[in-house]
């Protein structure tokens, strides 16, 4: 579970059967005071990765500096480099998705998005009767 704003706009790709896959960085940010009383701010970086209807819902969606509260699970791959050097990712893999910006307008607050599993919460642009294809 993060909670953290996005550092770039996703990054969209689509796969071989028109699988979409987004990818973007995450930065989330811990503050506490150090021994003498002074206030520390550290920033980890994550890339995360959604799959298929939350890929295109984060397309549309979010932009870089949105807040956004991600459950996920890790993912390390590897791979070799031109130099056949073995390197190595960890990434977030996207499971749950909710926007925790607030609406410009008036328009209510942040929506919860959930992966293959449909979604929580409201979620604009969606009426009652709507599906979402995933």
């Amino acid at each position: 579970m993060l909670i953290g704003n996005l550092g770039k706009d996703p990054d969209i790709q689509f796969l071989e059967g028109n699988i979409a896959v987004a990818k973007f960085p995450l930065a989330t940010t811990e503050t506490f005071k150090d021994r003498s009383g002074k206030l520390v701010s550290q920033t980890e970086w994550h890339t995360v990765v959604l799959w298929r209807g939350l890929a295109e819902l984060a397309q549309k969606y979010l932009h870089k500096g949105s807040l956004v509260y991600i459950e996920g699970r890790l993912r390390t791959r590897s791979w070799e480099d031109k130099d056949n050097n073995r390197k190595f990712a960890t990434e977030v893999v996207g499971d749950n998705l909710i926007m925790l910006d607030k609406r410009s307008e008036g328009n209510g607050h942040g929506g919860g998005i959930q992966g293959d599993e449909g979604m929580s919460g409201p979620h604009p642009g969606m009426g009652e009767n709507e599906d979402l294809s995933f």
